[in-house]
């Protein structure tokens, strides 16, 4: 039977790393495979294989691997200084390269001072050894394991050559310099990645839990149980999803949802885990374990982004597999082919200047690929994080980059465009010669509630909703001997009087009614809303409108998507008429009404042919064969449906359409952040490739330029995170 093991790697910091890792604990005998993701440091080994060979061999290729927490957990963090120095003294293999630094200082003053260079020579071979063994055993190891080429074998040829020809001070400084370089990557890696660990610390660890008895006892979360009760006092994060017992309370669901105000929420209604109460104390049951909980759910989709590589990655990827033995090919070549073709000094000359055999030793060093790969995992693991926390959930890097090249946002209307739920916008009678509301009007819609009280129609609700906002619900008793009319409408008896709701249709053939009340209920109509008439005995009294509302941020989501560039089309079951109308209130390119499910597949099928590349916003649910169809589908509501967080490539966790021109910002501002790293990294190499074939490069210049670019690409990659914080 196959196992899944899953573990946290120490000591990565790029790509090469990983593919390090993965060769070599691929080879063991009884692994199917394994997967290591660098943004995160996991490993996941699939196979009949002991956890002790794992660990013997991540061990031997130079890795550390330990048990992942179940949770990302957070502490206070450093700053940039203090943190480094405490990471430095956090590994042997640092403190031993820290030790050979001191060692390489103390042979330099020695030499200053006219001791003879066979003692400062020692010093310096003292601390090559103490710096480079770990690099050079990692280096044979991953020779011998996976028959490649490392980073570390690079550096470890360049020192062997550098002691070779004499340069032994040159050689100490080089693989000193390489370790802080690495470990600085690593520990500016280690912060990108405490990005996605501070969602974890959202949530508190501890709750108030409400005893059988009534009293109350704080325990770790992990220790509740679906149904329990807990106390959640004003102020303090929620620390578990639930739904409210008891209590009322405005709730900040910025962390999960993005909403930018408080959402006022009481008793029945849904809260979720890292949100923050306001001023009530609300007493919750617990809806969710722990490690199932919406903020959980976040986290782990948030996680398993990072291995959905976008294209960029994916080809970086494999362009550093090839440039890393291309570059050792070139070092040999320019170490051997002028001295014998063009008769150029293989060693370094006495008046200072540089052999080819120590240019190629310099182009080993600047053949490390490190900048190159970090440019983008650590740029797109910023912006998932950054849109996570605005509460845009992107699942993986290639959707984030298939949003900016996007031409067409279709959506779907009801629920999405719309608020999904009918109101009452109109309710006239024959006698009433205003447009507003009047007592006629009040009495017809009081009737109409007394028929629509026993039917569970959305329609119905709509009505006996609006009754109630005006005080009206109780003006008439229910309906009795109510029966449904074919789906053309409802009659019953109302306080001994026959009364009748239903469509156009019904009242044209059994109730006759004044061409004024037909002309009420066709402009109604054109205006894509939904009417029903009212009789009350044999007397037509008026009509009701119904219709589904905008949503407020409609209007200004489809400007600002237009403002962007991209065209916007509407995709709807709904009746045209009721289409047109929501089309023309939002300005809307393109309208596509009356399609089922399979319509709507074939429509978004056409735009891509037609247009190019296409978003579909949906729900999630009855949308989601269109948002598979899609380039990238977009569900909303992710927060209240576990169903929506699974179907969409793109989730936006509350219902609420702002956040969606904030995704496409995002994608464009990291796809030129990516462009800048990857375009900063090539020209960095080529212009030491130039310096270092004319004789200008030094090695530790080499590695100085690397280490200064790699830090350069991980902090401009780490943009994303502050992109429009504030807004």
């Amino acid at each position: 039977m196959t196992e899944k093991q899953t573990y946290l790697i120490e000591g990565m910091d790029c790509a090469d790393c990983v593919l390090t890792i993965e060769r070599g604990v691929r080879k063991l005998e009884g692994v199917q495979s394994v997967e290591v993701n660098l943004v995160t440091s996991r490993m996941v080994v699939e196979g009949q294989v002991a956890p002790e060979t794992v660990h013997q061999r991540v061990s031997a290729l130079g890795y550390g691997l330990k048990d992942p927490e179940p949770l990302p957990k957070t502490e206070q963090r450093a700053k940039f200084l203090p943190g480094f120095i405490q990471y430095l003294l956090g590994s042997r293999e640092t403190r031993f390269a820290l030790v050979g630094g001191g060692l390489i200082l103390l042979g330099f003053f020695l030499r200053q001072s006219g001791v003879p260079e066979g003692w400062s020579n020692g010093l310096q071979i003292i601390a090559l050894a103490l710096a480079g063994f770990p690099i050079a055993r990692s280096a044979v190891n991953n020779l011998i394991i996976n028959r490649g080429f490392s980073i570390n074998f690079l550096m470890t040829a360049a020192a062997i050559g550098a002691v070779i020809i004499g340069e032994i001070p040159e050689a100490a400084s080089l693989i000193f310099l390489f370790v802080i370089a690495e470990a600085l990557e690593g520990y500016t890696a280690e912060r990108a990645r405490g990005s996605l660990r501070d969602l974890g610390a959202l949530a508190p660890a501890r709750a108030l839990l409400i005893t059988v008895n009534g009293g109350e006892t704080t325990i770790p979360v992990d220790q509740l149980q679906i149904g329990d009760r807990i106390l959640v006092k004003p102020g303090e994060r929620i620390p578990m999803d639930g739904t409210i017992l008891s209590g009322t309370s405005g709730i900040n669901q910025a962390p999960i949802t993005g909403e930018s105000l408080p959402v006022e929420k009481t008793t029945s209604d849904e809260v979720f885990a890292g949100t923050v109460n306001g001023s009530g104390a609300l007493e919750i049951k617990v809806t969710r374990l722990v490690q199932d909980n919406t903020l959980a759910r976040i986290i782990q989709l948030v996680e398993q982004a990072q291995s959905v590589r976008a294209p960029a990655q994916r080809f970086i990827d494999k362009f550093a597999q090839v440039y890393t033995p291309a570059m050792m090919a070139l070092a040999v070549l320019v170490a051997v082919v002028p001295p014998l073709l063009l008769g150029g000094p293989f060693l370094n000359q006495a008046d200072g200047t540089y052999g080819w055999l120590y240019r190629g030793l310099a182009l080993l060093v600047i053949g490390c690929p490190c900048a190159l790969v970090i440019s983008t995992p650590v740029t797109i693991v910023s912006a998932i994080t950054a849109a996570a926390r605005r509460g845009v959930l992107i699942k993986g890097g290639v959707h984030l980059e298939a949003l900016q090249r996007i031409k067409v946002v279709a959506f779907d209307k009801t629920g999405t465009l719309t608020r999904g739920q009918p109101v009452v916008s109109a309710a006239r009678t024959l006698e009433c010669i205003c447009e507003d509301s009047c007592e006629a009007c009040d009495d017809l819609l009081a009737l109409a509630a007394s028929i629509e009280r026993r039917s569970n129609h959305p329609l119905a609700q709509a009505v006996v909703t609006a009754a109630e906002q005006r005080g009206l619900a109780e003006r008439y008793p229910p309906a009795e001997s109510v029966v449904t009319l074919a789906g053309r409408g409802l009659q019953g008896k109302v306080n001994g009087r026959l009364a009748t709701i239903g469509n156009h249709h019904l009242f044209d053939e059994q109730h006759p009614h004044a061409d004024r009340l037909c002309d009420w209920v066709e402009s109604a109509e054109e205006l894509g809303q939904t009417t029903m008439l009212v009789c009350d005995g044999d007397q037509v009294r008026g009509y009701l409108a119904v219709a589904d509302q905008l949503r407020p941020e409609s209007r200004e989501v489809v400007a600002e998507l237009k403002a962007l560039g991209k065209e916007v089309a509407m995709l709807t079951g709904d009746n045209p008429r009721a289409a047109q109308a929501v089309s023309q209130a939002l300005s809307v390119d393109r309208v596509e009404a009356g399609l089922l499910p399979s319509g709507k597949v074939d429509a978004v099928q056409a735009l891509r042919s037609q247009v190019g590349e296409v978003v579909m916003v949906g729900d999630g649910i009855n949308d989601a064969p269109a948002l598979a169809t899609a380039t990238v589908g977009i569900a909303m509501g992710g927060a209240s449906s576990a169903q929506a967080m699974e179907t969409a490539d793109v989730v936006l966790m509350g219902d609420d359409l702002r956040q969606l021109p904030y995704a496409f910002r995002l994608a464009g501002f990291t796809q030129r952040v990516m462009v800048q790293n990857i375009v900063l990294s090539l020209a960095t190499k080529l212009i030491f490739i130039v310096l270092a074939l004319s004789g200008a490069a030094t090695l530790w210049m080499a590695v100085l330029a690397d280490m200064g670019v790699s830090l350069l690409v991980t902090f401009n990659g780490m943009r994303p995170l502050a992109f429009e914080r504030n807004s």
